[in-house]
């Protein structure tokens, strides 16, 4: 059964998101301070009532309050009244609060295995010839039976390849020792952002992403990206990484009467940024086939021009708040924006895009055959739930009350390639130890007895084995330096002095 989602308003029309096309995908485009918080807010909050569970990034701390019931304040009633709507229900939704550093949200963690190297490799900013080293690692870990899970086993197992490069490198090929230090050094970088907590175990279940409450509505899940976006790469990496897991791990459905997750992209231009081609195309690919897997992507950004045209083509519910144009190259980039809408003969689009107030936009979803709307002018609505941050302590008592509270907060720390290979070391130690003590018995043998010559020969305080009135004498400056000759003749280099030199002495003794 479909379901209508009422999201704008204009005189004339209702603008609704069919939910069997909310899969097709889409974006929410406009500059900083046009409302595009609020239509995020709007969309998920729609989605989840229906029983459509969502992923979304909070980047400025503000989606919070979704969890929360709104009230009419002034400017909502006026909005409302202009738009002719009665005032909603107001209601919270079900929130799930995620956070890979675990402060504001229940942790949210990757093994290294799982995230693989070519994300791996985007993270760390590697060139061609230290993404193949990566890779290298990779295989050999894979071949020897050796666990990546976090950070220690990657460079554990980066310090066994650089170690062993002379042995891998007839069947692996060439293991340079300044790329394995590259990959080090970016992993270090990634330590000192915090994102070393984002490896390990227990690793996050997509089950828990697709979760409804008792009243069947879809749960909405916000991951505290404040902090997180501070490291753009591993922000970018994250949110590609939860993608291709959706992508891999649930099963071919086709088109639903309502997608079974519907996945926000917040800051989508950071995940293009600087992109290499073969990770270009891993994101197209994900996004043209990951609708048959009945999960719906949604870009939010500035600017349509900040998603390549290969995944912009796939994008058909659109909605774009205001864009200013006040330099050449913002007349040019609002004017590619417009056309990337289906043309309205009423509506003079690139003109309305600079002329939108907050809270009004340009709105274009999919209709019932899969054909973009003509694009419409319109109000986004106000949501039912509060506009704004949840406070600290509401913050943390919903995470108490949360369906997988206790599940993530314990980290598990199985054996994996770190333990193996310092296991290896320790166990090649004893065989070497083992004759040390022999050695030295030896050495300490053969210096006694070269002392004893040293003390027949000048005299029975030079062994220190006189006796009487003799023993107690003080060594003469000579007696004294046959003494620390015969005190070092137990290295390696008295032993060569004993056997040549003095050899013929202790013979003649």
């Amino acid at each position: 059964m479909s379901h209508p989602l009422l999201i704008a308003k204009n005189s004339q029309h209702e603008l609704v998101l069919l939910s069997q096309l909310a899969n097709r995908h889409g974006c929410i485009t406009g500059a900083t301070g046009t409302g595009k918080t609020v239509t995020l807010q709007v969309l998920a909050q729609a989605l989840s009532d229906i029983g459509v569970p969502v992923f979304m990034a909070d980047v400025k701390g503000d989606l919070s309050g979704i969890a929360k019931a709104g009230t009419a304040t002034p400017k909502l009633s006026s909005r409302l009244k202009s738009l002719g709507l009665a005032e909603p229900a107001w209601a919270g939704s079900p929130v799930t609060f995620w956070d890979v550093f675990g402060e504001q949200g229940h942790p949210v963690r990757a093994t290294i295995s799982d995230l693989g190297p070519l994300l791996l490799g985007r993270m760390l900013n590697l060139n061609e010839t230290q993404a193949g080293v990566l890779q290298l690692a990779f295989r050999i870990a894979d071949d020897q039976g050796l666990l990546l899970l976090d950070i220690k086993d990657l460079r554990a197992m980066l310090q066994h390849v650089a170690e062993n490069a002379s042995t891998f490198q007839t069947e692996y090929g060439n293991i340079s020792a300044a790329s394995v230090g590259a990959i080090q050094r970016g992993l270090l970088s990634v330590e000192e952002q915090g994102g070393d907590r984002f490896f390990g175990e227990p690793m996050l279940n997509i089950d828990d992403l697709l979760q409804t409450d008792a009243k069947g509505r879809g749960l909405v899940n916000i991951l505290a990206a404040d902090k997180l976006l501070q490291a753009p790469r591993l922000y970018s990496t994250f949110l590609l990484w939860m993608l291709s897991e959706l992508y891999e791990q649930l099963p071919e459905v086709g088109d639903l009467d309502k997608p079974k997750l519907v996945f926000f992209f917040d800051e989508a231009h950071l995940l293009f940024a600087e992109a290499p081609r073969v990770l270009l195309q891993k994101i197209e690919q994900v996004v043209r086939l990951i609708r048959s897997k009945g999960v719906g992507v949604y870009f939010v950004t500035q600017n349509p021009l900040d998603i390549p045209d290969t995944v912009l083509g796939q994008l058909g519910n659109r909605v774009q708040h205001a864009l200013r144009a006040y330099t050449p190259r913002d007349q040019k980039a609002v004017q590619a924006a417009a056309e990337t809408f289906r043309a309205n003969p009423g509506l003079d689009t690139a003109k309305a895009i600079t002329e939108l107030g907050v809270g009004e936009a340009l709105v274009s979803f999919l209709d019932e055959k899969g054909t973009p709307h003509p694009v419409e002018r319109a109000y986004i609505l106000p949501p039912a739930s509060r506009i704004g941050p949840l406070t600290p302590e509401e913050r943390r008592e919903l995470i108490g009350q949360s369906v997988v509270a206790g599940i993530y907060e314990k980290t598990v720390d199985r054996e994996s390639a770190y333990e193996k290979l310092k296991g290896r070391a320790m166990q090649a130690q004893p065989a070497t130890g083992g004759e040390q003590p022999a050695q030295q018995a030896q050495e300490a043998s053969i210096g006694g007895r070269v002392q004893d010559a040293f003390g027949d020969l000048f005299g029975s305080g030079a062994s220190g084995k006189g006796t009487g009135r003799g023993a107690s004498r003080k060594d003469t400056m000579l007696e004294a330096a046959f003494k620390s000759a015969a005190r070092t003749v137990g290295s390696s280099v008295g032993r060569a002095i004993v056997r040549g030199v003095l050899g013929s002495l202790l013979k003649g003794k």
